[in-house]
């Protein structure tokens, strides 16, 4: 599952981090990027309790710091980590910090190569940082899942990622309310299947965004 939980801490006054875990929960992934996560002017710390939504695994990039909270992503896993997950900073010149997480991934299947973005607003940007996770992918076993920002043809995230993980989501998930555009997807090395991908209309009690879930099946 991939999710720009946006919403939840800007548009939802609430703040119901248990909404956003209920819908995980709900569909039991065992692999989650969840972006946009907010702590500042908080005072609980939202990557500690949706850490917990999926299992005992999980590592954060914080591409914003501050004295009142963070601002950044997180990688959640049923299963271990192989090592510690590796954290590349993507940001492009002087436009907002970006960051991806490498991880290996011990699944039940084997070892799992899983990369989680947040790439940027403008064409250029984008395209510099989908060539910067081009060089994280690995020709075998690897997925791609994150908010993508990418709706243009020129210049396009799929057009560089396609190359090396040709399988891909390609569900409207923005906005929420009235889905038009394909920001969010998960990206899959040619070796793995989608066997299918769908979203939750639940989740727009929650976000601006809707998660994408996709069941991917290893080869034999």
């Amino acid at each position: 599952m991939t999710w720009n939980v946006h919403g939840v801490f800007h548009l939802n006054p609430g703040f119901d981090v248990d909404g956003v875990c209920s819908v995980i929960r709900h569909w039991s992934p065992d692999i989650v990027a969840l972006q946009e996560v907010d702590s500042r002017g908080r005072t609980d710390d939202p990557f500690a309790l949706l850490a917990k939504a999926v299992g005992s695994h999980s590592v954060d990039a914080r591409s914003i710091v501050t004295k009142d909270g963070d601002y950044g992503q997180v990688l959640l896993s049923r299963w271990p980590f192989a090592e510690p997950p590796k954290i590349s900073d993507v940001s492009y010149q002087e436009r907002e910090p970006r960051r991806a997480i490498a991880a290996r991934i011990l699944s039940s299947l084997g070892e799992i190569r899983v990369i989680a973005t947040h790439l940027g607003l403008s064409i250029h940007e984008r395209h510099a940082q989908a060539h910067a996770l081009a060089e994280l992918v690995q020709p075998t076993r690897t997925l791609v899942l994150g908010d993508f920002n990418d709706w243009f043809w020129v210049k396009s995230v799929r057009g560089v990622l396609a190359r090396i993980c040709p399988v891909r989501t390609r569900l409207r998930t923005f906005p929420a309310r009235l889905p038009m555009m394909r920001l969010d997807r998960i990206y899959a090395s040619p070796d793995l299947t989608i066997r299918s991908a769908w979203t939750d209309r639940k989740a727009r009690a929650y976000s601006d965004h809707l998660p994408v879930i996709a069941d991917v099946a290893f080869p034999r």
